[in-house]
């Protein structure tokens, strides 16, 4: 559930905050009040639109922060999988504009606008004054459908996506491995060549940082020898070296230790410092004898080295890596060598895939029809509800032949407007402020089934009025029973069902324009549905009637 929304710099807005309740939340207005800003605010904040066109002119900074609530376990494991932390059962959305730099945050953490859009698709549902269009388009018709069955095809749709992702991968390989003979013994030949010439280079694993050690010192013989010399000279052989003096200085040292504990304990340590120095002398001295430089030895070296590099420029950057690709194209060769039973063997495979994903799809066909008819039955109800009352409303189910993820059904949502009139498709048929009140009638029926928290609904009152706006007031209530619904309305019969009341006003400050928005109590709602049926002159009649309707809205409620 949305708690609190929180912006800044934002439009006309300088900085509001406001706190949501449960249930219906509705905010009214005079036209320019500021009404879409709020809602574009929102947007912001979730990722669905930019900064651009809204954050307030001048401003150096702007910020829109949401506050939800989580109080459902299964949406909270859900938030989870995008590897974001629920603190204190809430999440903190927020989105700052720095200059030219946008950046949001999900509990002060920054996070990409992608895990954002996605932590959005879970926590709330903006159904704006153009989203009616969707219903437009065949593949929400399916996906609307699917939300419907979702209790019995939730685990049919999860298997599907799995079966269809092997039968993929197979048709994809089968149709790769379409050769014809000529095809076939030429790559076969290629092969067989790559494969000899690796194997023909008998490297081994390791073999390369051995090979450039050996390299690297031999290539560097001459500068080792003259400085590991003269290493030993100052340690070991000239004038004043190292070795002399450390042992003149221990003899000093021995020859007084008597007279002191401590220079006793000193002639120790530099005993131990001449017996270290006398070992690195004897080994510095067996490593001159032994180096060597020999040319026969480092033209193999500098061979062997050039054929390893020669075959990483090919096959690999490492001798692991050229191993792997022999063995992965020997592989292939024992396949090209019995191609027919390898061609079988994936064509069977293919074919039982191909069966499995037919038999699961066929299945989800099945419940999709049973669900279909059940659909049909309650959005009609639905609409006729809504002033639809000579409507005839199916769902159609029917088979594309083609297998994909989502099964092979496409769903069209067929309507007819007056009787005697076929049934035909809806985007054919209704109008924009009749398919404003279907998708209404669609998200009632949805609203025990959908688990979305909080819901949006823009202006969903365009272009309706008298008995049908207040049978949507009364549809909006059934939702808001299971949800949290906040509307933008311009209707007193919407407005009357609020269980929170906010009003949006534009002011003039300081010859600066402001937009500020407030809670309403009871009878600053009555007085602001008196403004909305009587215009700008309120008259105790109004007023009356605005109680009226307020009255019977709160006890509407009660059933």
């Amino acid at each position: 559930m949305l708690l609190n929304l929180h912006v800044k710099n934002m439009a006309l807005i300088r900085e509001l905050e406001m706190d949501f309740g449960k249930g219906l939340n509705i905010l009214t207005g005079e036209t320019g009040a500021g009404k879409s800003i709020l809602i574009g605010s929102i947007n912001v904040a979730l990722g669905m639109q930019s900064f651009k066109g809204f954050a307030r002119e001048g401003a150096d900074t702007a910020l829109v922060e949401l506050v939800f609530s989580v109080e459902d376990d299964a949406l909270r494991r859900k938030i989870e999988a995008l590897e974001l932390s629920v603190e204190d059962g809430q999440v903190i959305l927020s989105r700052r504009l720095s200059g030219t730099r946008s950046i949001s945050k999900v509990n002060g953490e920054t996070v990409p606008l992608s895990v954002v859009r996605e932590l959005a698709s879970l926590l709330i549902d903006i159904h704006g004054q153009h989203e009616h269009q969707s219903l437009l388009y065949k593949k929400n018709h399916l996906r609307i459908l699917d939300e419907f069955a979702r209790e019995e095809l939730g685990a049919y749709k999860e298997k599907n996506a799995e079966l269809y992702a092997q039968y993929a991968a197979l048709k994809k390989q089968m149709e790769s491995s379409v050769l014809d003979e000529a095809a076939r013994k030429k790559e076969a030949d290629f092969l067989q060549f790559e494969v000899e010439e690796i194997e023909n280079a008998g490297l081994r694993a390791g073999e390369d940082e051995e090979v450039e050690a050996q390299y690297r010192k031999m290539a560097n013989a001459r500068r080792i020898a003259e400085d590991a010399a003269e290493a030993y000279r100052l340690t070991c052989e000239g004038p004043g070296n190292a070795g002399d003096s450390v042992s003149s200085a221990l003899a000093r040292l021995l020859y007084v230790s008597g007279y002191d504990r401590e220079v006793e304990e000193l002639a120790g340590q530099l005993s131990e410092i001449e017996s270290l120095l006398s070992d690195f002398n004897r080994s510095l001295s067996s490593y001159l004898d032994d180096l060597t430089f020999d040319e026969g030895e480092f033209a193999q070296l500098e061979s062997r080295l050039d054929e390893i590099n020669r075959l990483k420029t090919k096959y690999g950057n490492t001798i692991e890596e050229i191993l792997a690709y022999k063995e992965e194209k020997e592989q292939r060769l024992q396949k090209l060598a019995d191609y027919d039973t390898y061609l079988a063997n994936l064509e069977k495979q293919y074919r039982q895939s191909e069966e499995r994903l037919r038999e699961n799809s066929e299945k989800m066909s099945e419940i999709r029809s049973r669900y279909a008819k059940k659909l049909s039955q309650m959005i009609q109800a639905e609409l006729i509800d809504l002033n639809f009352l000579e409507t005839n409303f199916e769902t159609e189910v029917s088979q594309t032949g083609t297998l994909s993820a989502e099964g092979m059904d496409e769903v069209c949502f067929l309507i007819s407007m007056n009787p005697g009139s076929p049934l035909r498709p809806l985007g054919d048929v209704a109008s924009g402020g009749e398919l404003s009140r279907i998708m209404l009638a669609i998200k009632t029926v949805l609203a025990e089934k959908d688990d979305m928290p909080s819901l949006i609904f823009d202006e969903i009152d365009v272009g309706i009025s008298g008995r049908t706006a207040q049978k949507v007031s009364e549809k909006m209530a059934v939702i808001a029973a299971n949800h949290q619904v906040l509307c933008i309305t311009h209707l007193a019969q919407i407005a009357s069902m609020a269980d929170n009341h906010f009003l949006i006003e534009k002011s003039v400050q300081n010859q600066s324009t402001e937009t500020t928005i407030r809670e309403l109590n009871r009878d600053e709602s009555i007085k602001e549905l008196a403004r909305i049926l009587g215009g700008a002159r309120i008259t105790d009649l109004t007023l009356q009637s605005a109680r009226e309707m307020k009255e019977m809205a709160e006890s509407a409620k009660k059933y």
